[in-house]
């Protein structure tokens, strides 16, 4: 018996590891709370992932609601599976930077405890699993946002001339920056991960982010962008554009994508490891540009209401630099661009949506 420890496994990255690693013949033991639905309300619960886990996976998956921050179930849960135990892949995370500076404690506890939590009690039971974290661009805070950009008719993009032209690389610096509250409790989850991977030799791994999405989403106003936006292009829910003009760019990572990379780092693990994983140059767009294939999949009118105050933290532009990724695992590629993934989140969630809406 070969197990995976998955949090979060109801979410997106989560689910999306779940069912990948089924089929690659490991045990899942899946920690979710569905906090989703305490941070941003009922629409965005997860429980209906769950159930289609519980349902697909059948007994290759068991499900546990524990609270990452519990300092008695999540090592007893390590001591039962020990040295069985061959994957960690950390997901959970209160994910928002409004819904942070609500409630900073939890913000904090969550995202830094938690994963501390996961860390030593993988130190203790199970010290030769690869660790996997979904850390996060916003780790970088604002800095991005003094990037020479240049405005241009549905984006703002950088300068051809910069040295970030084909993304932001690895050696940006997370010091001197306002990172939001999420964005700090993320880099202490992120330094801490390193940490455990130096100091004790572990073999361990941030991936920050940029937008991941998919049809497994259960976007939100305050989180999951891509999936947000179609359902309410779909459904007529109103959407608001937070500032730059609605130009600003994301990349944006499939779920699918983002767990083959995962795969790759499982197969030969490396120690204190970090990426920006994103969509890179492959696939990326701006608010504006989003809508517009939005409308063109749904073939309905879709005006976004617009307020001039962007969020704190919140990024102009940007796009993830994959090289380092792809020089260590040079079998990884994507399969996604921005247009794919919106047709394949429409497809999968209209008929749900359309319930939803009754």
């Amino acid at each position: 018996m070969s197990i995976a420890i998955i949090t979060g496994s109801a979410g997106l990255i989560g689910s999306e590891a779940s069912r990948f690693f089924a089929q690659q013949g490991l045990e899942i033991v899946g920690i979710d709370n569905d906090m989703r639905s305490v941070f941003f309300g009922e629409e965005a619960s997860t429980t209906w992932n769950r159930k289609r886990l519980e349902y697909s996976l059948k007994n290759q998956y068991i499900h546990l609601s524990i609270d990452i921050r519990d300092q008695e179930a999540i090592p007893n849960l390590f001591k039962k599976y020990s040295s069985a135990i061959s994957l960690i892949i950390h997901t959970a995370a209160q994910p928002s930077h409004d819904w942070a500076a609500r409630d900073p404690h939890m913000d904090f506890t969550v995202n830094a405890n938690g994963t501390l939590n996961l860390l030593e009690s993988a130190r203790q039971y199970c010290p030769d699993a690869p660790f996997i974290f979904t850390s996060t661009n916003k780790v970088y805070g604002d800095t991005p946002n003094r990037l020479p950009l240049i405005e241009q008719e549905t984006r703002w993009e950088i300068d051809p001339n910069h040295t970030y032209v084909g993304g932001i690389r690895e050696d940006m610096s997370i010091d001197h920056t306002t990172h939001s509250l999420f964005g700090a409790s993320k880099v202490a989850a992120d330094v801490l991960v390193q940490e455990y991977g130096r100091y004790f030799g572990m073999k361990t791994a941030c991936f920050r982010g940029g937008c991941l999405t998919g049809p497994n989403h259960s976007g939100t106003q305050l989180h999951g962008f891509l999936a947000y936006l179609m359902k309410c292009a779909a459904t007529g829910k109103p959407y608001t554009i937070f500032g730059y003009k609605g130009k600003q760019v994301r990349d944006n990572i499939h779920s699918a994508d983002l767990i083959n990379a995962f795969y790759e780092f499982f197969k030969a693990p490396r120690v204190a490891e970090v990426y920006n994983t994103g969509g890179g140059r492959y696939s990326n767009c701006s608010m504006f540009e989003a809508v517009q294939i939005c409308q063109e999949i749904t073939g309905r009118e879709f005006k976004p209401e617009y307020s001039e105050t962007n969020r704190i933290g919140d990024h102009i532009w940007w796009i993830s630099d994959n090289h380092k990724f792809e020089q260590h695992f040079p079998n990884w590629k994507m399969q996604y661009n921005v247009p794919k993934i919106l047709q394949e989140i429409y497809e999968f969630n209209r008929e749900r949506w359309a319930k939803e809406m009754e």
